[in-house]
């Protein structure tokens, strides 16, 4: 039942039920109904009512902690992988030779932005964004964006070798 949707969801349920059964108790005290909630005046069931609530409650609590740690791991997980992204690309441009100016092109066409854009960012013309983007291509040994991305993506992802044949 650790970490499961269905045992969150029953937990849930069974919460909103005992918090009904004690606001139906609580308005039947008030107006002076004693068996409102249904079941007359049984300290018994409204012991099981509360214990069930304190126990679901503990566990719940429990729950949240452990998605609060797990996401603490994925979001180191996530920092060390751009990280490693990054000096991926570094080894690359490195590699490649790339200029200044080269390596903020290529990484904002990495980041998937388009010419135009890139321009923008840069303060320059779309020509010459177009010629620094076909230089980085010639020094990567690719002829297009595509296939620049592809080569960070092939080192990033494991292929098994029953699928890269």
């Amino acid at each position: 039942m650790k970490n499961s949707p269905t045992a969150l969801y029953i937990l849930f349920a069974l919460q909103a039920f005992c918090a009904l059964f004690f606001l139906a108790d609580a308005v039947g005290d008030f107006l002076g109904h004693e068996d409102i909630a249904g079941v007359g005046d049984s300290d018994t069931f409204e012991y099981m009512v509360a214990a069930a609530l304190t126990l679901s409650v503990i566990y719940t609590g429990r729950q949240i902690l452990s998605m609060l740690d797990h996401q603490k791991r994925i979001e180191n997980q996530l920092r060390a992988a751009s990280s490693a992204f990054h000096e991926l690309l570094e080894e690359h441009f490195d590699e490649w030779k790339l200029t200044p100016s080269e390596r903020d092109v290529a990484l904002l066409a990495i980041k998937g932005l388009s010419i135009s854009e890139m321009a923008k960012v840069r303060e320059t013309r779309e020509g010459t964004v177009k010629t620094q983007c076909n230089a980085i291509y010639k020094k990567a040994g690719v002829e297009s964006r595509t296939q620049l991305i592809s080569q960070f993506v092939e080192e990033l992802i494991e292929v098994p070798d029953r699928v890269a044949a």
